[in-house]
């Protein structure tokens, strides 16, 4: 067991009771789960804005998920605790933390971005040009839509389609996939600039600006 030096002496009862061979481990594991559940609902309900249908029952299953998930960590990661702030301010960072990562997936569930989603009408975004006749719009969408299937990757076309198509929010999609903003920005860039390298090679008018991620 690792000995904390001088400071807080609560923390360092929290960290000397949270290793397995304490004998309150078992009752500093409740109280810290109690904490925990109580900051994770706090900060849920700070961000319920973003899901509003997150509420009642099922808000206090993901309050409660958080706080078990988090006090795994915290348990798990105990002797990496340095002292630098007191226990309950570090414990709590794993208890926002999950919140972040479940809310993300929440919201996920929700928008899943499928190549089921390709439909003809849907693909209007600004790689296509401006105002144009119904019959050209229509060969448009047919040469962008089978651009998609045939001139990306696979992982430019998820991101492609998650985004341009779903609205799947960056930060949303950047965690499912395990990956960061910036490497999501990079492929969805790379993506709309083969579709619109795909539709000139078509013989179809582009707009000028490349279009922003």
């Amino acid at each position: 067991m690792r000995r904390l030096g001088p400071g807080d002496p609560v923390s360092r009862r929290w960290v000397e009771q949270l290793h397995r061979d304490h004998p309150r481990h078992q009752q500093a594991v409740a109280t810290l789960h109690d904490l925990l559940r109580r900051a994770a609902r706090h900060e849920l309900n700070r961000r319920r804005s973003f899901l509003p249908g997150l509420a009642g029952p099922e808000l206090d299953d993901v309050a409660e998920q958080c706080a078990n998930d988090a006090l795994v960590n915290i348990v798990a990661k105990i002797d990496d605790f340095k002292g630098l702030s007191r226990f309950t301010t570090w414990a709590y960072k794993f208890a926002i933390f999950e919140v972040s990562s479940k809310l993300a997936r929440h919201a996920w569930q929700g928008h899943p971005p499928s190549r089921q989603d390709l439909e003809l009408g849907e693909l209007t975004d600004t790689l296509l040009s401006g105002p144009s006749e119904q019959a050209e719009r229509r060969e448009q969408l047919t040469v962008l839509k089978g651009a998609i299937e045939t001139d990306l990757t696979s992982r430019q076309r998820e991101v492609f389609v998650a985004i341009a198509l779903n609205d799947v929010p960056i930060d949303v999609l950047a965690l499912e996939l395990g990956s960061n903003r910036n490497a999501i920005y990079k492929n969805l860039f790379d993506a709309r600039r083969k579709l619109r390298g795909s539709l000139a090679a078509a013989g179809h008018a582009l707009n000028d600006e490349e279009p922003r991620p």
